[in-house]
């Protein structure tokens, strides 16, 4: 074969999970439909299922490697603990994912199929059964999807993180013009989040992904937000002081203590280290990242960060009752004083 010995030799030490043979054996060629007459040398890679690809590119070490990628796992991968590793560590790392139940597969997993065929090596294509109890709930609620309807996703991986969701119905044209799309980097992201609340009157404001910007975003308003996690003790030891901080501060309008459960919402501005994360987002001041607060967990230190912090300076209001107390003492004075005077007098 010459130089592309030398080359299929090269790509062949790029993937440990393939096994590399070569031949001039005109028999063999014939076993994998390699016709005599064909430009040699050539290459196929036969699958277990007996699927047979073959290469059509120039014959390099790059191009051999990219082609063994692209056609060494199915053409759709169904999501398993034992297939998760050639989903989240394939070289190719945008995903295409349908989420559907093994009833409603039998109608779209054929035309999810179909679009595969077409970015395969573009794109890695997943199913997730959505009643698979080793992975069905787990994955969905990993990637925000709250439905037994079936959807399709798309994920820029790991590193990005960022999700986009199909909207429409599930037809080979409309998942054709999401995967350009999303090829292009031309969508809108998906953030996962609960129900915006009814109300939300309580000290602590319940924030959500979908009302992250009405809340948090606010220009007019100094934001103290929680970032939790209901499973998480610390998270569970730091409610007391957090709701008596915000009860005290209830009557300042300029400031908001919020939290949101950082397990079932996302935001691009939430950055979450870990729970609890606690962010301070300034008024007027909403472009730039927010400060995370390192400071001691009591009401004291919070209030003397917000206190030193807060772009609109604020006034710890008395409670009424001191207020009342305050009243009463100054009329005595008042009395007393003119007493004084008509002693005087």
């Amino acid at each position: 074969m010459g130089s592309e010995s030398y080359e299929l030799a090269a790509a062949s030490k790029l993937e440990d999970d393939v096994e590399f043979y070569q031949t001039a054996n005109p028999d063999v060629a014939k076993l994998f439909h390699i016709d005599s007459e064909v430009k040699q040398p050539a290459l196929v890679m036969i699958k277990k299922d007996a699927e047979i690809h073959h290469f059509s590119s120039e014959f390099t070490k790059s191009n051999v490697a990219e082609f063994v990628t692209a056609n060494k796992f199915p053409l759709v991968i169904n999501l398993t603990q034992q297939t998760a590793q050639q989903v989240f560590e394939n070289p190719i790392k945008k995903q295409l994912i349908l989420f559907a139940t093994s009833e409603d597969s039998e109608k779209f997993l054929p035309i999810f199929k179909e679009t595969a065929k077409q970015y395969k090596g573009k794109v890695v294509s997943v199913y997730v059964q959505l009643d698979n109890e080793e992975v069905g709930q787990q994955v969905s609620e990993y990637f925000g999807v709250r439905s037994d309807a079936p959807s399709v996703l798309a994920y820029t991986g790991n590193e990005d993180s960022r999700k986009f969701l199909m909207d429409g119905e599930i037809s080979l044209t409309n998942i054709k013009s999401f995967a350009e799309k999303f090829l292009e980097d031309n969508l809108k992201p998906f953030y996962k989040s609960d129900p915006i609340p009814e109300t939300n009157e309580g000290d602590v404001k319940v924030v959500v992904g979908n009302n992250f910007d009405e809340i948090v975003l606010n220009e007019s308003k100094d934001v103290l937000l929680e970032i939790y996690a209901p499973w998480c003790g610390h998270c569970q030891a730091l409610e007391p002081t957090y709701n008596k901080l915000a009860k005290h501060l209830r009557g300042i309008d300029s400031l908001v203590i919020a939290k949101m459960d950082g397990s079932t919402n996302e935001h691009p501005r939430a950055k979450a280290d870990g729970f609890p994360t606690i962010l301070f987002f300034p008024a007027g001041n909403k472009s730039f990242d927010p400060m995370t607060v390192d400071t001691d967990r009591t009401v004291v230190a919070f209030y003397k960060f917000l206190k030193k912090h807060a772009s609109i300076p604020f006034k710890l209001q008395k409670p009424a009752k001191e207020e009342k107390a305050k009243d009463i003492d100054a009329r005595k004075s008042q009395e007393s004083e003119s007493r004084d005077s008509k002693d005087e007098l």
